[in-house]
């Protein structure tokens, strides 16, 4: 039933609506499905993979992640419809492209081969969506299937990789219209978002999937979900990397 499912997220996406109802028997079991069925939107979409969003929910626990079309990868400065985009939720976060590529491998790949190829750093803001209208009562699995929540991804200036940035707890401002949206001290919950890329980049290999420095890794949010009620300005930034700005209208 996975290729229905993915069928009706293609068609969300497409059409920006959302699935009022999601019959049991269409629920993803396992997270392999719901991973296959991210790539079945992708293929039924016509997009390519432009990048990926990876995370984990504490310091030490496991990791998951989505491919993002590249229909949905939009410069800094960018001007969106805040149509068909709900919740609308906004993230903060930093991401990573690669210096080389990562081809798919019969072997793991190693963490320090991983770390080693990371080429730049950069700010994004996700924009988090949902093809379900229930979310976020919904089955996690099926929002894994879901592109994870994914709706749009504004991505800043890139920079030189640095070993040193303040990975964990960066000092930053997340802004809409002007007023700060941080309720909480910025932090990352995955801890040093760095972990990450190794599963990604095995992840991607067992598909058959080469990691590519084009790109854009987005790593997990610092800032917490802010969800504005109106149109507006927001800009992120990140000590230490150029600042990001959406229009939404």
């Amino acid at each position: 039933m996975t290729s229905s499912l993915s069928q009706l997220l293609a068609d969300g996406r497409r059409s920006r609506t959302v699935l009022d109802t999601l019959p049991p028997e269409q629920l993803p079991s396992t997270a392999d499905a719901a991973y296959a069925i991210q790539h079945e939107i992708l293929s039924a979409c016509g997009a390519r993979i432009g990048g990926w969003k990876i995370g984990a929910k504490s310091a030490s626990g496991p990791i998951q992640g989505a491919p993002l079309p590249d229909t949905d990868l939009h410069a800094d400065g960018a001007r969106l419809s805040r149509e068909g985009l709900a919740p609308l939720g906004l993230e903060l976060e930093v991401a990573f492209r690669f210096g080389r590529r990562f081809e798919p491998s019969a072997t793991p790949y190693g963490e320090d081969e991983v770390l080693a190829g990371i080429g730049s750093i950069g700010a994004t803001i996700e924009i988090v969506a949902s093809r379900y209208a229930a979310w976020p009562a919904i089955d996690k699995l099926a929002q894994l299937a879901d592109l994870q929540n994914h709706g749009a991804l504004i991505v800043g200036e890139f920079t030189r990789y640095r070993e040193d940035f303040p990975y964990v707890a960066p000092s930053l401002r997340f802004e809409f219209n002007g007023r700060n949206v941080v309720a909480t001290t910025p932090a990352n919950p995955a801890g040093d978002p760095r972990r990450l890329l190794t599963w990604l980049v095995n992840h991607a290999s067992a598909r058959g999937i080469a990691v590519t420095p084009e790109m854009v890794i987005t790593a997990g949010s610092y800032t917490g979900m802010f969800f504005p009620r109106e149109a507006g300005n927001v800009s992120g930034h990140i000590e230490g990397l150029a600042p990001v700005h959406l229009t939404l209208y």
